[in-house]
């Protein structure tokens, strides 16, 4: 059979030529594609069963009680336009012939075709590629440091074993390459997750938390067996060692080739196995300019969690309908920035404010009916305005209304004053807890003493914030809290002295650093400036549960001991 034809399609929408080579694919793009989708995979499923043949009725029991057509005659015509487009092969049914007549009905029996199990292989793998979420394989990690540990032994020999070296190094690139794959996928799903892409945001609360013990434990590997790595990469390119494993492995390769093509397929497998091997060095080890894929991986891995914090926070505050003053003066200084010229900046201050420049009085029916037909504009001068016509009783009376009994105005004091007492309360607790927090220079976390609950809560929002600035590489960040009346200087210490820092619900413990807490809203007091000290509000305590936070550290990222914990 030949495969040059393609299934009609409708006159509306007429279906562009394929080229025969690729004909195999068109069963995807006709009508009944899900049918002809059903029917190649019952014939691959008889494969795995070792079954060559299959007739039309075999097939049909095969389809989806759900989905299969009312008859036979359907699957009979898929099969043959199958056949059309060289994805099945059909032979003469000559095993169920009785008589004379059966050899002129069409029988026939079909099985795959070379081209056609080669499209199923190749949009098996697109499906598999599309539905990969990826992983972060930490049990990879442990057996790349096992092959290569295996390629030291090998190559140690006398006479290196050129099936034992082409094992390790078959083992070791295949680790390597799920390893980097699963990576790559998982990393594009964690942005997507980050970004609420396709995610409920019950969901994603609910996962966030094993998410990020997931990361962490991945990152403490990633610390740890990736220096691993690169030192027995280090210690197998410094001797020159690789080379001959190399060699090795392309001789091995190339052992079945033809005797007049060995050479060239020798020098075809070395060349991709060095490529291999160059892939696996880059990964992790890093050069002059250029920072190793672990690397990249790992400071991408460790700014995800604050990303993730941060977007639990955007959601919490969305749920409780917190009001942020000092962001909305924030977003309206940038509109005002960003305003063309003064005429939009003076229109976007009278929506914002509501601060509207004088109008002219209107007194009776027919003065409000000439401004409205013809209105005057606000900018116009009084003395340039047209006169306004006053009615005779304002005139007499000095009142245009109607004299009565005037509506009694509610009293409101009592509640202002509440109003102010609560605001004078909760700047009181933010002053203390500002006053309580100020080191009054740089200090170690360890002598910071024990904080009361509002203490506390600033503190861990200040710790966020310079956290949220941390990237690999830094041994000191600043941050300023979101209402701009706090800074925070975070230094790390390399001795590896551990601090504790007590609280009335727990113990926050991790290794120590140097921090400096200054008071900005101090220098204006002490200047004599009236500086208005916003209300501090403490958010609620989340529900008794550990909690941690990752600190990085200078030199090496974070060990498995290097975690900040809380235990409420």
């Amino acid at each position: 059979m030949t495969s040059q034809t393609s299934e009609p399609a409708p006159a509306s929408e007429p279906l562009a030529p394929i080229p025969a080579d690729y004909a195999p694919f068109t069963h995807l793009t006709v009508p009944n594609a899900p049918l002809y989708r059903q029917v190649m995979r019952a014939f691959l499923a008889a494969k795995e069963r070792f079954a060559v043949h299959l007739r039309p009725e075999d097939v049909y029991a095969a389809l989806d009680a759900g989905s299969r057509p009312a008859d036979v005659e359907a699957v009979v015509k898929a099969l043959d336009s199958l056949v059309t487009w060289g994805n099945l092969r059909a032979d003469p049914d000559t095993a169920r012939v009785t008589a004379v007549e059966d050899f002129y009905r069409k029988r026939f029996i079909y099985q795959l075709t070379r081209a056609g199990e080669a499209a199923e292989a190749a949009l098996g793998t697109y499906d598999e590629v599309l539905g990969r979420r990826g992983e972060l394989q930490a049990v990879a990690l442990h057996d790349i440091v096992t092959q290569l540990r295996a390629l030291l032994v090998i190559v140690a020999e006398v006479e290196p074993d050129p099936a034992k070296a082409y094992v390790a190094l078959s083992v070791l690139t295949a680790r390597f390459t799920d390893l980097a794959d699963n990576a790559r996928a998982f990393m594009g799903s964690l942005q997507r997750t980050i970004d609420l892409h396709d995610i409920e945001v019950e969901a994603f609360l609910a996962y966030k938390d094993r998410l990020i013990q997931y990361l962490e434990r991945f990152i403490q590997d990633l610390i740890t067996l990736g220096g691993r790595i690169a030192l027995l990469i280090g210690e197998l390119e410094d001797q020159g060692r690789v080379g001959p494993l190399l060699r090795l492995a392309a001789v091995r390769e190339a052992a079945d080739a033809a005797p007049e093509e060995a050479e060239h397929a020798e020098a075809v497998a070395y060349e991709k196995w060095a490529a291999r091997w160059s892939g696996l060095a880059q990964w992790f080890v890093s050069a002059e300019g250029r920072e190793s894929q672990a690397r990249l991986l790992r400071g991408r891995a460790l700014g995800s969690i604050p990303q993730l914090l941060a977007v639990v926070r955007q959601l919490n505050e969305r749920r409780a309908g917190r009001s942020d003053r000092s962001a909305d003066f924030r977003a309206l200084a940038r509109w005002f920035a960003q305003a063309p010229d003064d005429a939009t900046r003076h229109r976007l201050w009278r929506v914002a404010f509501g601060l509207y420049s004088s109008r002219h009085l209107t007194i009776d029916a027919d003065t409000l009916a000439e401004r409205v037909a013809a209105p005057e504009p606000a900018s116009t001068p009084w003395g340039e305005a047209r006169p306004l016509r006053v009615s005779p009783q304002l005139r007499r009376t000095g009142s245009y209304e109607r004299r009565g009994k005037p509506r009694r105005v509610a009293d409101r004091g009592e509640a202002k004053r509440r109003l102010a007492e609560i605001a004078a309360q909760q700047a009181g607790e933010a002053k203390e807890a500002r006053d309580r927090l100020a080191t009054g220079g740089p200090v170690r976390l360890s002598r910071l003493g024990e904080l009361d609950p509002l203490a506390f809560q600033l503190f861990l929002r200040l710790l966020g914030d310079a956290l949220a600035t941390w990237r690999p590489g830094m041994t000191t960040t600043m941050a300023t809290s979101g209402d701009g009346s706090m800074e925070i200087r975070l230094t790390a210490l390399d001795d590896g002295s551990t601090a504790e820092v007590h609280t009335p619900d727990g113990v926050f413990s991790g290794p120590d650093h140097l921090i400096d807490i200054i008071d900005l809203t101090a220098a204006g007091e002490r200047g004599g400036a009236d500086v208005p000290a916003e209300p501090f509000s403490a958010p609620a305590l989340p529900s008794p549960q550990p909690a941690t936070v990752s600190v990085p550290r200078q030199g090496p990222p974070l060990q498995p001991s290097q975690q900040l914990t809380e235990d409420r």
